[in-house]
C-alpha cells in the first residue's frame, strides 16, 4: 500500500511537471517573453454593466429598412454620451445608415436579428481625415467609427452589413476601363474602423459584404476580437479588397474563435509604406499579436505581412483550420519600403491551401516618391511547426538581392503538395529543419470539410 501511494505520488508529480512544462512553453511569445494574462482572460461582454440601454426604436429611430437614418442613430449616440454613456441597442430589424461615430462611454449591441445596413450610395458618406492603405489621407469613414476611446465594445448576435454589391460592380467596371486604377480610386467605405483606442472588445456579431476592408484597427492597444463571423463573397461578383481584419500599428491584439472568409486577405498586418515610412509618426509596428482557434474559409492569405507593413514583432498564429485559402503565410517584401518581419510563429494548423509559404517581392503601386530606395528588407526568426496541410505548392519563395530571409525553423511538418519546390528553401539562410515530411501527390483531395458561407455571402 505504501509502495502504491509512493508510485501514485511520483506519477502525480511527473504529470504536474509535464503540465507545467507544457503551460510554460505555451505561455511565451516567439522572442521568449511571457504572454500577459490579458490574452487568457476572455469574458463575454455584459451590457448590464455598461450603463443605460438606449433602444433605437425607443429613441426616434424607425424600424424601416428603406429610409436612411444616419442622423437619427448619431443623435442616440450623442444623447448617451451626453448622459454619461450607455449601450446603443439595435433591436430586431434592418436599419439603413452611412457613417456614425461612437463617443467615450458609448457601446453598440446588436440583438439577434438586428442589422445595421450600409448605404450603397457613396454620396451619403462624408470625406474625413482617416487611415487608408498605410497613409493618413482624406477618404471615407467606415459605417461604424470609434476614435480615441477607452473600453469601447460591440456585442450581440446581430449583423453589420456593408451592402457592398454596387461598390464591387463599380470597382470591376472601373478596373476594366483603367487596369491601373488603385484600390482607393473606386470610392467606397469600410464597415468598422477603430483608431487611437484601447481596451476594445468586438464579439459575437456577423460582419459581411463590406464595400472595402471589412474591419480596420489603427494605433490601438489591447484589442480583442472574439467569436466573429466575417464574410464577403468570391462569386458571383468578387468582393475586392474585403480584408477581414487589418491590424495597423497595433499592440496586444487577440483574434480568437472567429470564422473568416473573404475575397482578399483574412488577416493582414499593416503599418505604413514608402521609403521613409519608418520615420513617419503616423506609422508604426505591430507587436504582440495572437491569432488562435479560428477557422478560415476562402481567402487570399490566412495571414499576410504587408503590403503596407514596416515592423511586425511577436506574432503567433496557431490552433486553427484553414480551408481553401490561397496562402497560409505570405510575406510581402516591398522594394520601396523599409521592412522587418521577425519572431513570427505559425503552429498547430491543419487544412488545405494553394501555397503553404509564399515569399516574394511586392511591387503593386510601387512609389519611391523621389527618394532613394530604402535599405534591404529582412525576415528572421520565422517558425512553422506542427502543421498538417495539403497544397498545390509547398514553398513558393523567390530568392532576391532586395531582401534577406534568415533563421527560419520548420518543425514537425506534414505537407502533401502537387509541387513541393523544396529547392526554393535555398533562399533562406540558417534554415533549421526537424521532422519535415513533404510528399508529392498527383491530385488534390478536395473532400475536406468546408463551412458553407454561400448563403450569407451572396445576400
Amino acid at each position: 500500500m505504501k509502495f502504491q501511494n509512493t508510485s501514485n505520488f511520483i506519477l502525480s508529480l511527473f504529470a504536474f511537471f509535464l503540465f507545467s512544462s507544457t503551460v510554460k512553453s505555451q505561455d511565451k511569445f516567439p522572442d521568449g517573453t511571457t504572454i500577459p494574462k490579458w490574452f487568457k482572460e476572455n469574458k463575454p461582454t455584459d451590457i448590464n454593466k455598461l450603463g443605460k440601454k438606449y433602444i433605437l426604436t425607443d429613441n426616434g429611430v424607425k424600424n424601416d429598412s428603406t429610409i436612411l437614418q444616419t442622423k437619427e442613430l448619431q443623435a442616440v449616440i450623442d444623447l448617451a454620451a451626453k448622459n454619461g454613456g450607455g449601450v446603443i441597442v439595435v433591436p430586431k430589424g434592418t436599419f439603413l445608415i452611412s457613417s456614425v461615430f461612437f463617443k467615450q462611454g458609448t457601446h453598440l449591441h446588436l440583438e439577434s436579428g438586428a442589422k445595421l445596413k450600409g448605404s450603397d450610395d457613396i454620396n451619403d458618406f462624408p470625406v474625413v481625415t482617416t487611415r487608408m492603405e498605410g497613409q493618413t489621407v482624406k477618404y471615407f469613414p467606415a459605417l461604424i467609427n470609434a476614435d480615441g476611446l477607452d473600453g469601447f465594445t460591440i456585442s450581440g448576435k446581430g449583423t453589420l452589413d456593408g451592402n457592398g454589391l454596387r461598390f464591387w460592380k463599380s470597382f470591376w467596371k472601373r478596373r476594366e476601363w483603367n487596369p491601373k486604377c488603385t484600390n482607393m480610386d473606386e470610392m467606397r467605405p469600410r464597415i468598422l474602423y477603430v483608431s487611437n483606442s484601447k481596451n476594445i472588445q468586438v464579439e459575437g456579431i456577423t460582419i459581411k459584404n463590406s464595400p472595402f476592408w471589412s474591419t480596420h484597427y489603427y494605433k490601438s492597444d489591447f484589442v480583442k476580437l472574439l467569436n466573429l463571423t466575417i464574410i464577403a463573397p468570391k462569386e458571383p461578383v468578387k468582393a475586392p479588397s474585403t480584408d477581414a481584419i487589418d491590424i495597423d500599428a497595433c499592440t496586444n491584439f487577440l483574434v480568437k474563435n472567429c470564422y473568416l472568409s473573404v475575397n482578399d486577405d483574412a488577416i493582414a498586418l499593416k503599418g505604413g509604406k514608402g521609403p521613409k515610412a519608418d520615420k513617419d509618426p503616423n506609422n508604426g509596428e505591430n507587436r504582440n499579436i495572437i491569432i488562435e482557434d479560428n477557422t478560415f474559409g476562402f481567402c487570399h492569405s490566412a495571414l499576410t505581412c504587408g503590403s503596407e507593413s514596416i515592423h511586425n514583432y511577436n506574432i503567433i498564429f496557431r490552433n486553427s483550420t484553414v480551408n481553401d485559402a490561397s496562402r497560409l503565410l505570405h510575406l510581402k517584401m516591398r522594394p520601396d519600403t523599409p521592412q522587418h518581419y521577425e519572431y513570427i510563429t505559425v503552429e498547430n494548423i491543419k487544412g488545405n491551401v494553394k501555397t503553404f509559404l509564399y515569399v516574394k517581392g511586392w511591387s503593386q503601386f510601387f512609389d519611391l516618391k523621389g527618394e532613394e530606395a530604402p535599405k534591404r528588407r529582412l525576415a528572421n526568426n520565422i517558425t512553422l511547426k506542427n502543421i498538417d496541410i495539403t497544397c498545390e505548392i509547398a514553398f513558393d519563395i523567390e530568392k532576391s538581392d532586395l531582401y534577406e530571409l534568415t533563421d527560419f525553423t520548420l518543425e514537425n511538418l506534414k505537407i502533401k503538395a502537387l509541387k513541393p519546390k523544396e529547392e526554393n528553401l535555398d533562399a533562406i539562410k540558417n534554415l533549421k529543419k526537424v521532422k519535415v515530411n513533404v510528399t508529392q501527390i498527383a491530385a488534390l483531395d478536395k473532400s475536406y470539410d468546408k463551412k458553407d458561407d454561400s448563403d450569407e455571402g451572396k445576400k
